[in-house]
């Protein structure tokens, strides 16, 4: 496979990965802000399957194309710039999978048995804080992935 076209599938997936955890963020935060259990529903609903489709597509383009670039390049080892982009993306996985995805679960399954005048748990609250905090971290590293892969320092 030619470099320019694994440069645009890594680009691809870059637009893919941050765009979504960007928006999605975004969307779910809003959506909690009006505090109306049918809008909160649908935004958690709405952001596990975004995961799947926009940050799972998005992480195996980047992982894929990336890991391929790197090859090329001489691999891993070649450039320190790109050894802590690999810990980054690694620790940006542990966070989604390790916290982020079961939070966004946990919070889907307490909030669909609920009918729709209910009060929204204060558990539900509790685990948004987490996810906030989270999900902080796993959009901050991906941005610093973004300035070591543009600025690439020695």
């Amino acid at each position: 496979m030619s470099l320019s076209l694994l440069k645009t599938l890594h680009l691809l997936g870059v637009v893919l990965f941050l765009g979504n955890i960007i928006v999605t963020a975004f969307w779910k935060i809003m959506a909690d802000r009006t505090r109306d259990l049918a809008v909160i529903r649908f935004a958690v609903r709405a952001t596990n399957w975004a995961d799947v489709v926009f940050t799972l597509g998005g992480i195996v383009l980047l992982a894929a194309a990336g890991h391929a670039m790197a090859a090329l390049e001489g691999g891993l080892m070649q450039a320190g710039w790109l050894h802590w982009a690999y810990v980054l993306f690694i620790a940006t996985g542990v966070l989604w999978m390790g916290i982020l995805i079961p939070v966004q679960r946990a919070q889907a399954r307490l909030l669909y048995p609920l009918p729709r005048e209910a009060q929204i748990p204060a558990r539900y609250w509790r685990l948004s804080a987490i996810w906030a905090v989270a999900g902080s971290l796993a959009t901050l590293l991906p941005l610093a992935i973004l300035y070591l892969m543009t600025v690439k320092p020695v």
